[in-house]
This record gives structure tokens, C-alpha cells and sequence, in this order.
């Protein structure tokens, strides 16, 4: 009795134990798709009046990307609101282009706005001088236009800034009041 009783118990905890192993083998965790990596390519420093090169390769897993969308955000240092949105456009093995002429000297910013295939957002952002600009005059870049990795693909169009959560705050206690 004491035998079948053990067999009883035993065969399913062993069928169990079986199956846990079948399924955790079916069931592998998804592969989170890898960010595109984007150089820019554009030159640090340009000339003025000349039609410069908007340049950035997009490769992604080591394979040149060729399917990416690429804009390009410019504007002149302080002047933010004023930007210029450009669409790059492939030439060939993952270079993406678009021109622009800068017409007086000054300090420049430059997003590379890259997404690909598979909607991962990566914006990597370069400084650029146009001529022999008086830094005495260029006005501070915005600090929160910054260029981490968390920033710009996990808050970008969010406002998560702690002066929104503050400000909600206030208003929640002047309705108290």
C-alpha cells in the first residue's frame, strides 16, 4: 500500500517538475531591440556662406542601417525656439545627408534625429562653430536640451521635469485653500 501510495505522489510531482522545464525552455525572455548607434559626421568647425554637409552614419548590431528615418535639428546657440528641422537623406551605406548654409558667424547645435526600423529613438547632438564668432556673445545653451542616452530616448516629448511635478503640487494646494 505504502508503495502505491509513494507512486501515487511521485509520478505527478515528477510529470510536474517536467513540464516546468519543457515551458521555461519555450519560453525565452524577448530580445530588447538594440538602440541605433549614430555618428555624426558633420565637422566640428565650418565656414560661412558655404553649403555644408549635415552628415551621421547609422549602424545598428554592426550592420549599416539603411532604413532608418534621420532628421536634423539646427539652431543657432540660445535660440532653440527657432530651430530648423532638415530631412536626411540616404546616400549610401547608412549615411544619411541633408545641406544648410549658416550666413553669419556664431555657435550652432545639431541633433541628429535617428529612428529605426523597429521605432528606437537615439539623438545624439554636436556643437558646431561657423566662423570666427565673439564667445564673449554666444548665449548658454540650454542645459536641458542635454544629451544623455535616458533623456533622449526615454523622456523625449514627456515634460517628467520636477518643476511640472512641483507646479502641480501648487496647484493642488491652492485648491486647498
Amino acid at each position: 500500500m505504502k508503495k502505491w501510495l509513494l507512486a501515487l505522489v511521485a509520478v505527478p510531482v515528477l510529470l510536474v517538475g517536467c513540464g516546468d522545464k519543457k515551458e521555461s525552455a519555450d519560453l525565452k525572455e524577448p530580445e530588447m531591440p538594440q538602440i541605433p548607434e549614430v555618428e555624426i559626421l558633420t565637422p566640428k568647425e565650418v565656414a560661412i556662406n558655404e553649403t555644408i554637409e549635415l552628415a551621421a552614419r547609422v549602424e545598428q548590431g554592426g550592420k549599416k542601417v539603411d532604413d532608418a528615418s534621420v532628421q536634423f535639428e539646427v539652431w543657432e546657440s540660445g535660440k532653440r525656439d527657432e530651430s530648423k528641422m532638415m530631412d536626411g537623406k540616404l546616400e549610401k551605406d547608412g549615411v544619411y545627408k541633408a545641406t544648410t548654409t549658416f550666413d553669419h558667424d556664431g555657435v550652432y547645435y545639431m541633433f541628429a534625429h535617428t529612428t529605426s526600423a523597429n521605432g528606437i529613438h537615439n539623438m545624439p547632438k554636436q556643437q558646431i562653430t561657423a566662423g570666427k564668432p565673439d564667445m564673449t556673445k554666444v548665449l548658454p545653451e540650454d542645459e536641458k536640451a542635454s544629451n544623455s542616452m535616458d533623456d533622449n530616448m526615454m523622456n523625449h516629448g514627456n515634460d517628467t521635469s520636477d518643476d511640472a511635478e512641483h507646479s502641480e503640487h501648487e496647484k493642488n494646494e491652492e485648491n486647498h485653500h
